[in-house]
């Protein structure tokens, strides 16, 4: 019968040889379970795809954006225009590139401004607790509407745009953050070793920057990762209801919106928007899935 050896004998083994094993860190770790994870590795390419297609836009478009020939007008997919042309004449594939490009870079600064607002307030909340219950009341008022809702009124009172779009999403994401910010720092502001820090005299400041924030960090990617494609598809939604991008900004919604009025004989203009829209967003909460699952320190 073969002797088995456990992986204490073994590393044993390797320790009276001379030969130590290297420790793995914890984003090697997490790296390894990411890598194992079809679904986010699936996501991750999605999103490579457009970011790619995006970013290189100028270079890889194969038509200029702005001109426009109307003797080709709503030309069906074919060879020479691969998603055909709208009603202008112009390329829809280059036009999804270059609207590509403000389509993430909405969901990039909406996400952006959330997170740094939304962790900001929500660690507050949760080591102060003497100003906590003013911070949440206001969080269960913007969380008592719908976030497209409360997105359409923050953008009633700044006007119509880009960027008050950009500023209504990134508002009603806020809340997201503050919740599951708060949530994380409420734990761990109990642990024994915070209580010996503060024991010690260290200022809330660095007890704060040293074992607050580098706990909040993982809970806080999952949920940018997942909120990256919410905030997409809530910035295309505004465009689509013509209080976001306006024509003749190539942005996935406002192309979606422009093309429902030729549905019926240029159906085209409507479906390839909202395709990309679906697929990014589909990106997004694969990779999303898969980074909390790889993050959660329970598993190994």
């Amino acid at each position: 019968m073969s002797q088995i050896v456990t992986r204490s004998e073994t590393e044993q083994t390797l320790t009276n040889l001379g030969i130590e094993k290297k420790p793995t860190s914890y984003w090697s770790l997490v790296w390894r379970r990411l890598k194992r994870n079809k679904g986010a590795l699936a996501g991750a390419v999605i999103l490579l795809f457009f970011i790619i297609a995006s970013v290189f836009a100028p270079v890889l478009a194969p038509y200029p954006i702005e001109v426009m020939k109307m003797e080709n007008r709503f030309i069906p997919p074919s060879t020479d225009h691969w998603l055909g042309t709208d009603e202008f004449g112009r390329d829809i594939l280059s036009r999804m590139m270059h609207g590509g490009r403000v389509s993430l870079m909405m969901g990039l600064i909406a996400v952006s401004i959330a997170g740094i607002v939304g962790v900001f307030l929500g660690v507050i909340s949760g080591y102060y607790r003497r100003i906590d219950i003013y911070i949440m009341q206001c969080m269960d008022i913007l969380l008592a509407f719908p976030s497209l809702l409360l997105a359409i009124a923050i953008i009633a009172v700044l006007g119509v745009g880009l960027t008050n779009a950009m500023i209504a999403v990134a508002i009603s994401v806020i809340p997201s953050y503050v919740r599951v910010v708060r949530g994380t720092v409420l734990s761990i502001r109990e642990k024994e070793y915070i209580e010996a820090v503060k024991a010690l005299g260290v200022s809330d400041l660095k007890i704060i920057a040293k074992h607050i924030l580098p706990n909040v960090l993982s809970p806080v990617i999952v949920l940018s990762s997942l909120q990256f494609g919410t905030s997409i598809l809530a910035a295309a939604a505004l465009s689509f209801l013509g209080l976001g991008a306006q024509p003749p900004t190539p942005e996935w919604g406002a192309m979606a919106y422009v093309g429902k009025s030729f549905f019926l004989n240029a159906w085209w203009m409507t479906l390839f928007p909202g395709l990309a829209i679906m697929l990014v967003v589909l990106g997004f909460n694969l990779l999303g899935d898969g980074l909390r699952d790889a993050l959660d320190p329970r598993l190994k």
